[in-house]
């Protein structure tokens, strides 16, 4: 992401032998999630080839997180079109062993998603869809059986690095059956696209505009993947959500006036992402804008850009969190205020916070300030449970197994609804899904 930076959604709750996927969708304004980046070994694992160690490791950060109140963890599962999870169409990634495509003998997803549940935490897989290197441009160093290695048709060189080619069909066909793979094999709560779309500023031909065919072609290319990768999440029966992250400005004032009154970076143009046609088209359920600069920055305010994006995400199905740059310690410090400035905001369900070596860290005091950050921010619905016998499942569907029951009269509080199915949590802490039509408001 910027500098590799800086998901969602779960209550803090003691969970009792609740199937993982009861996480997924469960929508509130207390938020509060952290980027754990494996690129570069930034903040997992710190060690290679020692799966106790790992193990270890993940569990002690996690349990520092649980204490200064996080409550959704975004871990990068995809860092370089590889990955730290059993595939059958992409490498182990390096970050794990030092060797691209060498098992690291165990499956650190299942692994992560098991202890992330086991505390009541949400789990975000985290990819980079077109990413293939971040330094090289030969082909021969990757995996023997890489796709990119396989595919050479699909890859862009760009600034000593390579890159999947968004506008081949291999490439996005790849990428949603990677997607699918993910969805259907592992109980991840959201699957997570970041900031990486295009390489940043790669140059259009010779007499081309940045409004011109090929321009808009790029965009177009990006907008099929995203649709593609929401309509095959939507597809698995599973209540994963889709969440894009991107950078926190779509287009200045001075370039459309509906864009935001900032003089930054635009996404539209740099990495040809038209995040406004995914939002009104319902094609993401989470937009996590990126907005890492501080209150008053001179090109790009804080609250300004949280007022835009609050009002991009109104009258769509796509709620709205805000990634906050505590590696910026001017950022940290202010953490606090630009807390109480999203509050302002209805729109706004919370924050994604990069990284986490300076939340763990404490810098500028922002872990302090995070974890003062009240667990609720919204009134919950009480129900009263109309049938004799209801059967309260671990996810939202007749698939899913039953994990508990209540009888007639019972009161639960109800968290989120999600076709036809209610979200809830029972009198002792356990959360659930039922049937709306067995449960009265």
């Amino acid at each position: 992401m910027q500098k590799i930076v800086s998901i969602i959604i779960i209550l803090i709750l003691t969970v009792v032998n609740l199937n993982s996927s009861v996480f997924a969708a469960t929508a509130s304004a207390d938020v509060k999630a952290v980027w754990m980046a494996t690129i570069f070994n930034i903040d997992f694992p710190s060690s290679k080839s020692d799966v106790a160690a790992q193990k270890n490791e993940y569990i002690n950060k996690l349990d520092k997180l649980a204490a200064a109140g996080i409550n959704t963890i975004v871990v990068q599962i995809r860092p370089k079109a590889d990955a730290l999870y059993k595939s059958e169409i992409n490498p182990w990634s390096d970050v794990l062993t030092g060797t691209q495509g060498k098992d690291p003998g165990y499956d650190p997803l299942s692994f992560m998603i098991g202890e992330a549940h086991k505390r009541g935490i949400s789990f975000y897989a985290w990819l980079n869809p077109y990413r293939i290197t971040t330094v090289g441009t030969s082909l021969t160093s990757l995996y023997a059986k890489h796709p990119a290695r396989k595919h050479p048709d699909w890859v862009l060189s760009y600034n000593n690095a390579l890159f999947y080619n968004p506008e081949s069909q291999g490439v996005k066909t790849h990428i949603v059956a990677t997607v699918s793979e993910i969805v259907k094999n592992y109980d991840v709560d959201a699957i997570v696209f970041d900031d990486y779309f295009y390489p940043s500023n790669y140059p259009l031909p010779p007499g081309e505009g940045k409004d011109g065919a090929i321009a808009n072609n790029r965009r177009q290319s990006i907008n099929d993947l995203i649709q593609r990768v929401s309509a095959v999440i939507k597809s698995s029966g599973k209540t994963t959500l889709f969440v894009v992250s991107p950078t926190g400005i779509w287009k200045n004032k001075t370039s459309d006036l509906s864009g935001s009154d900032t003089t930054g970076n635009q996404s539209y143009y740099s990495v040809y992402a038209d995040t406004r046609t995914w939002i009104k088209n319902n094609w993401i359920d989470y937009v996590v804008p990126q907005i890492y600069w501080q209150v008053g920055h001179k090109g790009a305010d804080y609250e300004t850009l949280v007022k835009w994006w609050s009002n991009e995400v109104k009258g769509s199905k796509v709620k709205l969190s805000i990634g906050q740059g505590i590696y910026n310690e001017l950022v940290a410090k202010e953490i606090d205020v630009q807390l109480k400035i999203n509050q302002k905001y209805p729109e706004v369900q919370g924050s994604f916070y990069y990284g986490m070596k300076n939340l763990l860290a404490n810098t500028a005091g922002c872990r302090e300030k995070i974890s003062k950050l009240p667990q609720s921010q919204v009134a919950l619905r009480i129900g009263t449970v109309t049938a004799t016998v209801l059967n309260i499942r671990s996810g939202g569907g007749l698939q899913y197994s039953v994990v508990n029951k209540v009888v007639k009269g019972a009161k639960v509080t109800i968290l989120n609804s999600q076709a036809g199915w209610y979200c809830i949590r029972l009198a002792n802490g356990q959360t659930g899904w039922a049937s709306e039509a067995h449960i009265k408001q």
